[in-house]
């Protein structure tokens, strides 16, 4: 690919999928038809470089795959440089630059369908297909970990329509390659096999003393009217008569942390955002929810969509926010769908836009996808990929606060933490700072699998207890594959308690591993994992990723039970040297935490010694 333009052409389907999502070219100079007035004025185009991932999402969601000619003119209809727009397109594992099936089958890999029997479906899939290539892929974790194994369906045309297959078996892989339902119109369409509610997903769902989760399977998730008769919309109320400052102090005097891994003080962001007299000032939820393992903020998407409009107008009040972003995974086509819905209800009803319920707030929010990137929930890459760039991490300072989407101030919140804010207007700071919730997603070895809503200070233990663990706990891994294995399940589960057992509440996850599994097997696919999501950017994530995995598959070579190592082998010293050198040089929480999970099941385990 070329900075230069080059001769491709796109086809008739490829440039109606672009002018459907930009409205047709305007002059010569963005792809139009060139007239007298073109050859005399070459006027500068606004700059609408964001809109590049929706483009690239148009054509590879109509077509299947992006080519050089559809390239080419979405770079002419944005003025972005053909090699930016290659680099962007090639950056994204939804995304694919070579002609490829319509239909495309996505079957995870990740830990907790690993530890349900995910490699069985792999290789049925295998035999039909061969290895992973045009018509299948094997992928990341898709969010599904609560009904593991689980296959995903994307299949390009107008519209293009989604099937998510979970769990997924090797007796179902005929179905599981056949042809997606035809759709209901609805864009994305979603067809879900089996029709699985949400509420499943949520075994404590009816709870009367639920909080965040108190609607999931109560309330129709598409309807308003629902949601507003089950308290929603009491919370922004309160925030009108609170005002913007006393919003703030609320969530300051709740002590609200952020629930994405890094547990920064959420007041704190928003009142570091709303006093800096540089404007506009932009909002950015973080629904790019990759870390394998996570799928609480799915089954709030998908449950009780409204909650999260609402929660995002409150924070956009309190900062002086105009616009959002909502950010969400590429691999969540329902949630997608629910989104996209309550969004345009809410701004059809007066809750979105101009003089939001006559208080003289104007709010809106877009809806960006992603694409399958992992380091896209990194604070500062997720900017990244919404201004249309490579997704790649920021160095800091400047902290987004200061200087973030599209250099101005920014507030970064993922879903839990912003749905979070509700009780604390509803019920108060100190009321809810008293029984303050958190959600945990629960998967691996137990009977009752999903999303658990405790109260801070519960234990391991305790939840647990809870979802049923089935034969005999080996270990838990906590946080995803960048947190850490456990054995100690008297652990609290609140920040410092898991902080002072060596370990991490990160993003909720809780992935029993039972004797089952095997351990080994598991630690390469983590180091499989964070080499394939380095973004590359920095040498000691880039080159560090590639020889943890290295070593870790040379150890599992050299296995022999009669011969135990020593702290002194070569690969395991190795390990620790790299592993150090990722945690303190990265220029980003990925390669940080890429040996967190490997070394704690070297240390606490014995794998591998």
């Amino acid at each position: 690919m070329d900075l230069r333009f080059r001769d491709a052409k796109p086809t008739d389907e490829e440039r109606a999928a672009v002018d459907d999502l930009l409205g047709p070219p305007p002059t010569a100079w963005t792809g139009g038809t060139r007239t007298e007035t073109d050859l005399r004025v070459a006027a500068k185009p606004e700059d609408a470089r964001d809109m590049l991932l929706p483009a690239l999402h148009a054509v590879n969601d109509r077509v299947g795959w992006i080519s050089e000619g559809a390239l080419d003119y979405i770079c002419r209809r944005l003025t972005v440089p053909p090699a930016e727009a290659y680099g962007v397109a090639t950056f994204y594992s939804l995304f694919s630059v070579e002609e490829r099936p319509k239909r495309v089958l996505h079957v995870c890999t990740d830990l907790a369908c690993q530890a349900r029997g995910g490699q069985a479906v792999r290789d049925r899939v295998r035999e039909r297909f061969g290895p992973p290539g045009a018509d299948w892929h094997e992928s990341p974790c898709l969010g599904l970990c609560e009904r593991a194994p689980a296959a995903l369906a994307l299949e390009a045309g107008v519209p293009h329509r989604a099937e998510v297959y979970a769990p997924a078996t090797p007796d179902t892989i005929t179905t599981i390659t056949g042809t997606v339902p035809a759709s209901n119109g609805h864009a994305p369409a979603v067809h879900i096999a089996g029709e699985t509610p949400v509420e499943k997903a949520v075994p404590q769902a009816g709870d009367p003393d639920l909080v965040l989760l108190r609607r999931i399977g109560q309330v129709d998730p598409a309807s308003l009217d629902d949601y507003r008769a089950a308290g929603g919309y009491t919370a922004l109320r309160r925030a009108f008569e609170l005002g913007p400052a006393g919003v703030i102090r609320e969530v300051l005097e709740s002590g609200l942390v952020g629930r994405g891994g890094a547990a920064f003080p959420t007041g704190r962001k928003w009142e570091a955002t709303a006093r800096r007299p540089d404007h506009p000032h932009y909002l950015v939820c973080n629904a790019d929810e990759s870390e394998p393992g996570t799928f609480k903020d799915r089954v709030v998407m998908e449950g009780d969509p409204y909650a999260l409009i609402e929660a995002m107008t409150i924070a956009a009040y309190a900062t002086g926010c105009a616009k959002g972003y909502l950010y969400i995974r590429g691999e969540y086509p329902r949630a997608t769908a629910r989104l996209q819905h309550a969004i345009a209800t809410a701004r059809s009803r007066g809750l979105l836009g101009d003089d939001i319920l006559g208080k003289g707030l104007s709010f809106d929010i877009k809806l960006r996808r992603g694409a399958g990137a992992y380091i896209c929930g990194e604070e500062t890459a997720i900017f990244n990929s919404i201004e249309g760039r490579r997704g790649e991490p920021r160095s800091k300072p400047p902290f987004p606060v200061e200087k973030g989407l599209f250099g101005k101030p920014t507030v970064v919140n993922n879903v839990e933490t912003l749905v979070n804010v509700l009780p604390i207007l509803e019920r108060g700071a100190q009321a809810y700072a008293a029984a303050e919730p958190k959600l945990f997603c629960v998967s691996g070895a137990v009977e009752r699998p999903g999303v658990y809503e405790l109260t801070f200070g519960a234990t391991l233990r305790e939840l647990l207890d809870m979802a049923g663990t089935t034969g005999t706990t080996r270990a838990v891994l906590l946080g995803g594959a960048a947190g850490a294995f456990v054995t100690d399940l008297d652990i609290p589960l609140t920040f410092e308690g898991t902080r002072n057992a060596g370990a991490t509440l990160g993003s909720g996850v809780v992935l029993v591993i039972d004797d089952g599994v095997d351990l080994k097997a598991l630690l390469l696919r983590i180091a499989e994992f964070f080499r394939h999501e380095s973004c590359g950017q920095c040498v000691p994530c880039r080159v560090g990723t590639v020889r943890q995995e290295e070593a870790l598959r040379r150890l599992a070579r050299r296995v022999d039970p009669n011969r135990p190592r020593g702290a002194d082998d070569p690969d395991l010293v190795l390990l620790r040297e790299v592993g150090r050198t990722m945690r303190d040089a990265s220029i980003c929480g990925l390669g940080q935490t890429a040996w967190n999970a490997v070394e704690s099941a070297i240390d606490r385990l014995g794998v591998f010694t």
